[in-house]
């Protein structure tokens, strides 16, 4: 490495770093919570099969997982102007994240419901509980033991995939690292450093992925009710 190459990654780690920490993860957590409760609505809808809602909900989720986050996010940023709907960069890359990955937790939630003995939801109601009560205290908190480790791999690729807000102006750890690298003209070694950069925040979620993990299976049995 030359000397002038490693003054410009001494510069542009810091930089980049911290829009990572302003911008890359607050996307990523504001976006993930909102999605989940997306998901948790969806899934209660199609859990409980109320018509009409039901239906809307299955062609939510079949447009989205048909279709490109990259798409989506042109659509709702370039696309919605032309009806006069004109968004922030920041508020849409959220928005469409959320609605993003509101459908694939959604399907997600969904399976770890399902997969509760239903003789948990019998034994509620003989013990004089209401459905709201039953799905509250006895199986959502199950279900979420289940969901939790594809629902903390899904935040971590959110992490990853906040890069594609770039296409729309968010200024986030890729957008900063172009930048610099349009400036610079040191491609190779600026996105060598922001892919590492990714890394050491992936990284830190799986270590709070694998530390709630293992504060979850320490949990004895806690939710369940035995008729």
């Amino acid at each position: 490495m030359t000397e002038r190459l490693i003054n410009i990654l001494l510069e542009s780690f810091p930089k980049i770093f911290l829009q990572g920490l302003l911008v890359t993860i607050p996307l990523t957590v504001i976006s993930f919570a909102i999605a989940m409760v997306i998901a948790m609505v969806c899934a209660m809808i199609q859990i409980a099969n109320v018509k009409g809602l039901k239906q809307i909900v299955r062609f939510y989720i079949w447009i989205i997982r048909g279709t490109p986050l990259l798409v989506q996010l042109y659509l709702i940023y370039f696309g919605l102007p032309d009806l006069g709907i004109v968004l922030p960069s920041f508020p849409c890359a959220i928005m469409v994240f959320a609605l993003n990955e509101g459908a694939y937790c959604a399907e997600t939630m969904r399976g770890a419901i399902e997969s509760v003995p239903k003789g948990q939801l019998e034994a509620g109601y003989c013990v004089g509980m209401s459905y709201m009560q039953i799905m509250r205290r006895i199986i959502l908190p199950q279900a979420l033991r289940t969901a939790f480790p594809p629902l903390s791999n899904s935040l971590i690729s959110m992490v990853k995939d906040t890069s594609l807000a770039a296409n729309i102006t968010v200024v986030e750890m890729f957008m900063t690292a172009q930048r610099i690298a349009g400036r610079t003209y040191e491609h190779l070694a600026l996105y060598i450093e922001v892919a590492l950069i990714y890394l050491i925040f992936c990284t830190v979620f799986t270590w709070l992925q694998r530390l709630g993990e293992r504060k979850l299976t320490s949990v004895s049995g806690g939710g369940s009710i035995h008729a």
